[in-house]
């Protein structure tokens, strides 16, 4: 499957896309599932950690991918069975506020996080070849599923990164 060009998404998720440069999405996700358990797993003695005081948890953050992948799968399930009704946004700290991540295991989190990517797993691996270029309204922007599918895989990546750089 091609890689989404700059007009299946909004120019603010450039930066999740561009880091997830593969053309099989699905191949990358599957063998970047051992990375990020290993990589959430390194703060099992810390998982209340915060690099800075009004910064969120390595749990929080967890659960923060979780939703997210639950959000922007939900997405590429509603465009791919070709629902031309506009999807909400979702303000991540509103949600967080909403949220009691830290009172959950880091475990119980990341179990939270691999569930919800191989229920996107096969749900990508299910669609026909034309549902991929599929466009629907999220936030109000235009997205096409194949964005959708690097955005899972670029927004892991990017709270890797923010994990290896900022919480060690």
């Amino acid at each position: 499957m091609p890689r989404p060009s700059s007009g299946d998404y909004p120019p603010f998720y450039a930066r999740y896309v561009d880091l997830a440069p593969e053309e099989d999405v699905v191949g990358a996700m599957l063998a970047q599932a051992p990375l990020t358990r290993a990589a959430i797993l390194n703060f099992a003695d810390r998982p209340d950690f915060r690099y800075a005081p009004d910064k969120w948890s390595v749990k929080q953050m967890v659960g923060h991918m979780a939703d997210t992948e639950r959000v922007f799968g939900f997405r590429a399930l509603w465009f791919a069975r070709a629902d031309a009704s506009p999807l909400p946004g979702f303000e991540q700290d509103d949600w967080m506020a909403a949220s009691d991540f830290d009172a959950q295991p880091l475990e119980d989190l990341l179990a939270g996080f691999e569930a919800a990517r191989t229920s996107n797993l096969h749900m990508l691996r299910q669609l026909a070849p034309e549902a991929w270029a599929r466009r629907g309204k999220a936030s109000g922007h235009e997205f096409t599923v194949r964005a959708y599918a690097h955005l899972l895989l670029g927004h892991e990546r990017a709270h890797l990164r923010i994990l290896a750089e900022r919480y060690t």
